[in-house]
């Protein structure tokens, strides 16, 4: 496994910080503005308009998480 090392939230350019309590997109932060796409994606496919209700979705993600043995 790729190890990237995290940044501090001030490194981030302003324009680029995401809600992320969980530190699971700051690992893109040493390129600010792919972490500010990465979550504008995840917010349409989380929360936008989809066939699929939004517990299916969140189910699909953990099941992908699983196998992948996503350590969150």
């Amino acid at each position: 496994m790729a190890y990237i090392p995290y940044l501090d939230e001030e490194e981030i350019p302003e324009d680029c910080r995401v809600p992320d309590s969980d530190h699971i997109l700051r690992v893109h932060g040493v390129n600010g503005p792919v972490m500010k796409q990465h979550y504008d994606l995840y917010r349409v496919l989380m929360y936008g308009k989809s066939p699929l209700t939004r517990i299916q979705r969140e189910m699909v993600a953990v099941t992908v998480s699983a196998v992948n043995e996503c350590h969150y």
